[in-house]
């Protein structure tokens, strides 16, 4: 039996040991331009294309650390009994769709994995569903390759996500049951569902960028709410730390769509540096950014800091900030950031992955000393990147960054090694 890894998650930058990936399957190719908006996409993709971009963030993710595959991990569920009846019945009831809970329960694990994310037809077998608009009795997850909103990795607990939308509840119910029940994984989980105020409690991964193991950032958007983030807080306060620990918030307008969460306007890339969208992070706007200082088992402070750049520096944390779409043109760094130019994922400090088509902010990086590096090259071997302490790691974004999401966005990470601050 394969040793269980423990999940551990103390910053946005240590060196990565264990990864969770979707590749987009067939549940995207199963929308259309009529329920696009429904399912948060304001455009539908071209699923061979997306598959070929995303296999190269796979495989650059393979070379270096161990991944694991949401198909792979719910087969491992869904082949124990009680735990695949459970995981069904969780979803007829939140999707109201009881009826089809014996039917659910006869497809053998394997068809049910592709069933649960690529979504299940309407019989039309009642006058009431012969004339029905819908397609699917339960829909397909269109946004499951964005893994990193439906589960969050917070030290050594997974902090299960609270979508704002419902279209995407599915997910993390299926998270959920993966790291409650899926033999690849020790840890503990965390729902928001269960506070008495869960209504108003909505928590995305995007928004929530650990940035030390004493300092949570997290966006207040509309996709996380306050309540939600009271909730991190709450759950901090519960576990009674020894030392003082400091939720940064920053305030994100509600439009446009590409600033959905924090991690598209902020990512860490290194000890010393980050990418930041500089129009929201650093000029004077109506945007808050609230410093929270927790110790105990009390919230001790609360105030207003410059933005996120000053209070990671009061806190010990000196980074110098790289403008997406570089330093020349606003609307170059409007441009870039709509394609994810601030969505990094790093691999390890100063190693880190991004979309090759926003070179503005490419070349930004390379002043500062990063090696870019596409990703076609690490795949055919012709480039070593151990042979490299600071690097990107290019992928092609044509289709993908139509998504509205970069690296960050599609990798949850469930372990690193501590970082040598």
């Amino acid at each position: 039996m394969n040793r269980k890894l423990s999940v551990d998650v103390s910053s946005e930058i240590g060196e990565l040991q264990g990864v969770i990936l979707h590749t987009p399957g067939a549940e995207v190719e199963n929308m259309t331009p009529m329920d696009a908006h429904r399912a948060l996409y304001s455009d539908i993709l071209n699923l061979d294309v997306a598959r070929k971009e995303y296999a190269q963030l796979c495989g650059v993710l393979s070379k270096v650390t161990k991944t694991y595959e949401i198909k792979d991990l719910l087969y491992e569920v869904l082949s124990k009994p009680n735990a695949k009846q459970e995981l069904i019945n969780k979803i007829c009831l939140h999707e109201g769709a009881m009826h089809l809970k014996e039917e659910l329960g006869d497809i053998p694990p394997k068809q049910l994995v592709n069933t649960l994310i690529e979504g299940l037809t309407l019989k039309r077998n009642s006058l009431t569903s012969f004339l029905s608009n819908e397609r699917y009795a339960l829909p397909p997850l269109y946004n499951f390759y964005f893994t990193r909103d439906a589960s969050i990795s917070v030290y050594n607990e997974v902090l299960i996500g609270k979508m704002a939308n419902g279209v995407r509840d599915r997910e993390t119910i299926i998270m959920e049951a993966i790291f409650n029940h899926s033999d690849s994984f020790e840890t503990k989980t965390i729902n928001p569902n269960s506070s008495i105020r869960s209504s108003d409690i909505s928590i995305e991964g995007g928004d929530v960028l650990i940035a030390r193991d004493d300092i949570i950032v997290v966006g207040n958007s509309s996709r996380t709410t306050t309540q939600g983030i009271d909730f991190i807080i709450n759950r901090l306060c519960s576990k009674n730390l020894k030392k003082k620990h400091h939720i940064i918030v920053q305030e994100l307008p509600y439009k446009p769509e590409s600033f959905i969460h924090l991690d598209m306007v902020f990512t860490f890339l290194d000890v010393d540096s980050c990418m930041i969208f500089e129009p929201l992070i650093l000029r004077p706007n109506k945007f808050q950014t609230v410093l929270i200082t927790v110790e105990g088992c009390k919230v001790k402070e609360i105030k207003n800091v410059e933005n996120i750049i000053v209070a990671l520096k009061s806190l010990g944390m000196d980074l110098k900030p790289i403008y997406c779409g570089g330093t020349k043109d606003p609307w170059t760094q409007e441009r870039e950031q709509w394609h994810s130019g601030a969505n990094f994922f790093a691999i390890a400090p100063g190693k880190v992955i991004g979309y090759a088509r926003n070179t503005y902010t490419l070349d930004e990086m390379s002043k500062n000393g990063y090696n870019i590096i596409r990703a076609k090259e690490v795949l055919s071997n012709r480039v070593n990147i151990d042979n490299f302490n600071k690097y990107v790691i290019t992928l092609d974004g044509s289709e993908l960054a139509r998504g509205g999401g970069g690296a960050r966005c599609m990798t949850m990470p469930v372990s690193r090694k501590p970082v040598k601050w």
